[in-house]
């Protein structure tokens, strides 16, 4: 199972994108986990996770969890911030999944 971990300011509004992923994850009988946290999580939540996505407000965090990231050998990425805006489950869902290959 792949595990996707959305990070945002107070991880509201990544919580209704993940709700979209997940439909879109069901409707398609794929096999992942995809939660929310707030950026003070990163460190305690990491370790669990195979792909961390960063909403595009938070994007200036990016090189430094990335840093935090490289010693478990994962990606932590920006979510697109139109996708975002939209709140397009399956773009989000699928670049999340391409990044996992």
């Amino acid at each position: 199972m792949k595990k996707i971990l959305l990070c945002c300011s107070a991880g509201m509004s990544t919580s209704l994108l993940v709700k979209k992923m997940k439909a879109v994850a069901d409707e398609n009988n794929l096999s992942v986990e995809i939660d929310a946290v707030p950026l003070e999580m990163f460190n305690e939540k990491l370790p669990v996770y195979d792909l961390i996505l960063l909403g595009p407000q938070v994007k200036f965090k990016q090189k430094e969890f990335q840093k935090i990231a490289d010693q478990y050998n994962k990606k932590v990425e920006v979510i697109n911030m139109i996708d975002y805006g939209t709140m397009n489950g399956k773009k989000v869902l699928d670049f999340a999944l391409n990044l996992m290959k």
